[in-house]
Parts: structure tokens; C-alpha cells; sequence
């Protein structure tokens, strides 16, 4: 790719000289984690105090055109998030379909979570392979997965299982989630070969079904 190409499409310099605001609202929508204004700086190639107050105009005019979306300071960062008084829209598109069977995708991540839990998901996807964001909201929605804090080093999310996965799977405790192989080396090298023999369960799916008979959500 040459020089110029590459500053075309993400050098610093053409960074620089993008209109902010857009700018932030592009990057905002791709998070899934509150953004802290100094990261966001640094991304973009401004001052922090530029940023700032970019982010809180942003957030003012967006409460003024009554949008159905809101720009928060949460947790030392910033993220768009749905507004309280539509939360009955955003339930219903949520519970829609809720009762449709999981996929293969979200049944290999759920296992990744299940075994290593407390789990981000940068780490599930590394495992996985693949980014796992889309199926890991699905989880989430279906109330199989929680968040439970985050990583001391990144600030990163942590995901664990929950009471209700335990119920769908009839487990008493995770000690009875069935064993992986225990001769498995430790090296971090081989850390997807750990999903193997994990057991295709569907939450909400007889015990005699096919597992590869599923509907997409």
C-alpha cells in the first residue's frame, strides 16, 4: 500500500484534519465500552479539552433535538446509549424472537464464557477467532451471560454465566459443567484446542434435538 493511500485512509495527519464531531460520533458508534476523552485524543489527534468539550456539545444537542439516543459520561467515559423514555421500543425489538434457538456461533461462545469465566470479550474472541460482539449482545438479551466487573490492567468488561444458564442446563453449580480434557497442555498457544469435546448443549432446546438444526437469530 503506498504512502499516500495509507494516509488516505487512517494516516495521523488525515486524522487530524477530519471535522471533529462527525469524527467522534463515527468512532462512539463502534465502541462497545464507555470511551475515555483521553483516548479519544488520542485517536483523533486533538487536545483533550477539544474533545471534552466537543463530546458535551454533542450530548447538548442531542437532548435538544429530542433524539432517541443520548450521549452519557459513564465510568470515566463516553458512549451512546438509548433514552429511558423509549425504553418500551428498545424491550420490545429486544424480546422479539427471544425464544428463537441459539446458533452455533453463540453456542461456542457461550461455552468459551462458561469455561473461563470471568472472561472479556476480546478474550473470547481470540479464542473463538473471530470478533464474537454481535453474539455475545444475544447472550446478554437472553440473560444467559452477565457483566461481573472488569479486568484490573485494561478496564476491559468481564462476562460470566448466570443462575438462569445454570437452570437451562440443570446444573446445580459450574463444578458440574463436564470436564475438559485434563492432560490438555497449558500453553496459551493451544487455548482454542480447549473447546474441543465440549458438549453442543442448546438452553433452550430438548435433549434429543439435532444440534446443528438451528434457527439463525
Amino acid at each position: 500500500m503506498s504512502e499516500e493511500t495509507t494516509e488516505a485512509v487512517g494516516g495521523p495527519e488525515a486524522v487530524a484534519r477530519l471535522e471533529l464531531k462527525p469524527a467522534l460520533e463515527a468512532v462512539l458508534m463502534v465502541v462497545d465500552e464507555p470511551a475515555t476523552e483521553e483516548h479519544l485524543a488520542r485517536i483523533l489527534q486533538r487536545p483533550r479539552r477539544q474533545i471534552a468539550d466537543a463530546l458535551r456539545e454533542l450530548a447538548d444537542e442531542y437532548t435538544v433535538q429530542g433524539r432517541g439516543f443520548e450521549l452519557r459520561l459513564i465510568a470515566g467515559g463516553w458512549r451512546f446509549y438509548s433514552r429511558p423514555e423509549y425504553a418500551a421500543a428498545v424491550e420490545g425489538f429486544v424480546l422479539d424472537g427471544q425464544h428463537a434457538r441459539l446458533t452455533q456461533a453463540a453456542l461456542e461462545t457461550l461455552a468459551v464464557v462458561a469455561y473461563r469465566q470471568p472472561v472479556s470479550r476480546g478474550r473470547v474472541s481470540a479464542v473463538r477467532g473471530v470478533n464474537c460482539d454481535g453474539v455475545m449482545r444475544t447472550l446478554l438479551q437472553r440473560g444467559l451471560v452477565e457483566e461481573a466487573g472488569t479486568e484490573p490492567e485494561t478496564g476491559a468488561i468481564l462476562y460470566v454465566t448466570t443462575n438462569y444458564f445454570l437452570e437451562r442446563m440443570g446444573l446445580r453449580g459450574l463444578d458440574e459443567l463436564p470436564e475438559l480434557a485434563p492432560f490438555l497442555p497449558e500453553a496459551a498457544a493451544i487455548e482454542a484446542e480447549t473447546l474441543e469435546g465440549v458438549p453442543s448443549f442448546d438452553p433452550d432446546a430438548p435433549d434429543s434435538e439435532d444440534a446443528d438444526d438451528k434457527t439463525e437469530l
